[in-house]
C-alpha cells in the first residue's frame, strides 16, 4: 500500500517511521531543517533504548508523489486548515484520508471551547 504522511513531526515521523518497517511504500510531506535531515538520514526511532530507522521518500512538494492509497494529515489543526488544497495531488478517487491531528487552542479565539486536560501516562505532566 502507498501511505503518504503529511506532516513528518512527532507524530507523522512515528507513523511514517513504522509504516515504512512494516513493508508500505511511504512519503512524508516535510519542509526546511527537517525535511534536509530526512532526505539525508531517514526518520530515527528511539524507543525504550531500542533504535529503529526507516528510509523514506521526503519532499516539500505533494505533486512528487502523485495519487497515494491513504494519505495521512499528521499536521498541527491550524496548519491542517491552510494546507488542505495542496492535498489534491495525492488524492484519487480510492484514496483514503485519516487526519491524526493536534493542537485545538487556535478554536479559543472563535470559538467558546472549555479547557481539556490530557494525561496518557506518558509523561509526568498534564498536556493542555
Amino acid at each position: 500500500m502507498k501511505f503518504c504522511v503529511y506532516g513528518a513531526g512527532a507524530i507523522g515521523g512515528l507513523l511514517a517511521a513504522e509504516l515504512a518497517l512494516a513493508g508500505h511504500e511511504v512519503c512524508v510531506i516535510a519542509r526546511g531543517e527537517h525535511l534536509r535531515a530526512i532526505q539525508a538520514h531517514g526518520l530515527k526511532l528511539l524507543i525504550d533504548g531500542s533504535e529503529k530507522l526507516a528510509r523514506v521518500a521526503a519532499s516539500d512538494d505533494p505533486r512528487s508523489f502523485g495519487q497515494q492509497d491513504f494519505v495521512l494529515c499528521t499536521l498541527k489543526a491550524h496548519q491542517a486548515y491552510e494546507s488542505a488544497r495542496s492535498f489534491a495531488p495525492l488524492l484519487g478517487p480510492e484514496t483514503a484520508v485519516l487526519t491524526a491531528m493536534n493542537g485545538t487552542g487556535w478554536l479559543k479565539t472563535t470559538l467558546p471551547v472549555p479547557s481539556v486536560t490530557l494525561n496518557t501516562g506518558a509523561y509526568p505532566w498534564p498536556m493542555r
